[in-house]
């Protein structure tokens, strides 16, 4: 036997084995030579494992999202200033006579008319 003839059987042996650990790996070709990943049965449960959680770790970060802002949006300036505005409003319409704030919004409450009608008798 020739060196060629060694050498082409060993080529042969490489690839068969080569081919194998790719069909136990889940590995298969397509006619052009394409290798797609399929997996094995075992492997599928664990992939749909695995997306099942990844969705639910996406729905705990929407829900702290949205925890994240509830929590930041009523304690900016802006917020305070809409609350207080909107509570002057409303106390100008005579809906909600129980306070006002002070302009400079220092948290304590103004006295209402009928208090001060009660204050000065």
């Amino acid at each position: 036997m020739s060196g060629w003839a060694v050498v082409a059987i060993v080529a042969i042996v490489v690839w068969g084995v080569v081919q194998m650990a790719k069909a136990k790996a889940g590995i298969i070709s397509d006619e052009d030579g394409n290798e797609t990943f399929v997996g094995k049965p075992e492997d599928a449960n664990a992939r749909i494992e695995s997306e099942e959680m990844r969705r639910e770790l996406k729905q705990l970060r929407d829900r702290l999202h949205v925890l994240e802002r509830i929590a930041t949006d009523n304690n900016t300036m802006d917020a305070r200033e809409r609350a207080r505005i909107s509570a002057e409003i409303e106390a100008l319409r005579g809906t909600d006579e129980t306070t006002l704030t002070d302009a400079s919004d220092n948290g304590t409450p103004l006295p209402t008319s009928e208090s001060n009608k009660e204050q000065s008798q």
